[in-house]
């Protein structure tokens, strides 16, 4: 096999992770949202730790450790990805997986705001249409829901500002998810802790959910590995169409299976995200083609001419 088509493959395997990512979380219950947070966290951090030892880096986490700046950065990281999967799990939980799927869906355009108003980045007039209808969308679903729909926004933002934080930073994806975790694991240790004195924790209870509740560090773990290393075998482009999958999944998950309702209102606003998402696309691709043929070099029987 190739090296591009095992990169899709990893990709595919990613993002079909993440998209049945509910099925998995609704059987941990009756633990709560913080909890199944802190395991995940945890049993994260040790799962890495072994890939680490596996692959033998160590000494570039050492390295890593002794730059201030991208520690910084990596505590940063670690609480903007705590919010998202806490957020995650708890709207799992709550029966809100048509939620999850929206954050996702409306993810792409935010992380486009974040490129505008924090890199400085411009957009053509096409791309700010697609802003535009996604606005709407989120008008549209605030009342529907009768709220503002702060499940899929918070995990939009949180997972845009993660994905920013990791563009700056430009450390290997073990050696970055190793100090996240590391940095997540006190708080999550302690709280884990708390919980078992208190005797509200679940953990322990039934060797079922207490596998289960192990097994969450591999799976937050798998996934992102893979995702690693399909992007570095496989375009941007390529892994930016594979993103989709994941809340497409999601969606299916729940309405499909945990018969989560998608009345006519609530469809109307995703139809109007999903309208955003296919201007932007084509736009991107219309602009990547033209790019594409302004910098093709001219043949050589054209030169004769010049």
């Amino acid at each position: 096999m190739g090296q591009a088509r095992r990169g899709f493959v990893f990709g595919v395997a990613a993002y079909l992770c993440w998209g049945l990512f509910p099925l998995y979380w609704k059987l941990l219950a009756p633990a709560g949202a913080l909890e199944i947070l802190a395991h995940r966290v945890l049993w994260s951090l040790i799962f890495i730790a072994i890939v680490v030892t596996v692959v033998r880096r160590w000494r570039s986490i050492g390295v890593l450790l002794r730059q201030r700046d991208k520690v910084l950065l990596i505590a940063l990281a670690s609480v903007l990805i705590a919010v998202n999967w806490g957020t995650y799990i708890y709207g799992v939980g709550a029966g809100r997986v048509v939620e999850t799927s929206l954050g996702y869906f409306i993810n792409p355009l935010v992380t486009v705001l974040l490129g505008v108003f924090v890199l400085g980045e411009r957009l053509r007039s096409v791309q700010w249409a697609a802003i535009g209808v996604g606005a709407v969308a989120v008008a549209v679903l605030t009342v529907d829901y009768g709220t503002v729909p702060w499940i899929a926004l918070t995990l939009a933002f949180s997972f845009g500002l993660y994905g920013l934080v990791k563009k700056r930073l430009g450390v290997a994806a073990v050696d970055g998810l190793a100090v996240e975790s590391g940095a997540l694991a006190l708080p999550a240790l302690a709280y884990v802790l708390v919980l078992g004195g208190r005797g509200e924790a679940t953990f322990g209870h039934g060797g079922w959910h207490t596998a289960l509740l192990v097994l969450g560090g591999a799976v937050t773990a798998v996934p992102l590995l893979l995702f690693a290393g399909a992007a570095n075998r496989i375009p941007l482009s390529t892994i930016g169409l594979l993103q989709y999958l994941a809340p497409v999944l999601q969606l299916a998950c729940g309405v499909l299976v945990f018969d989560e309702p998608m009345p006519p209102p609530r469809l109307a606003g995703f139809a109007l995200v999903w309208l955003a998402l296919g201007i932007f696309a084509a736009d991107g691709i219309r602009h990547a083609r033209r790019e594409a043929r302004r910098t093709a070099p001219v043949p050589e029987a054209a030169n004769a001419y010049l």
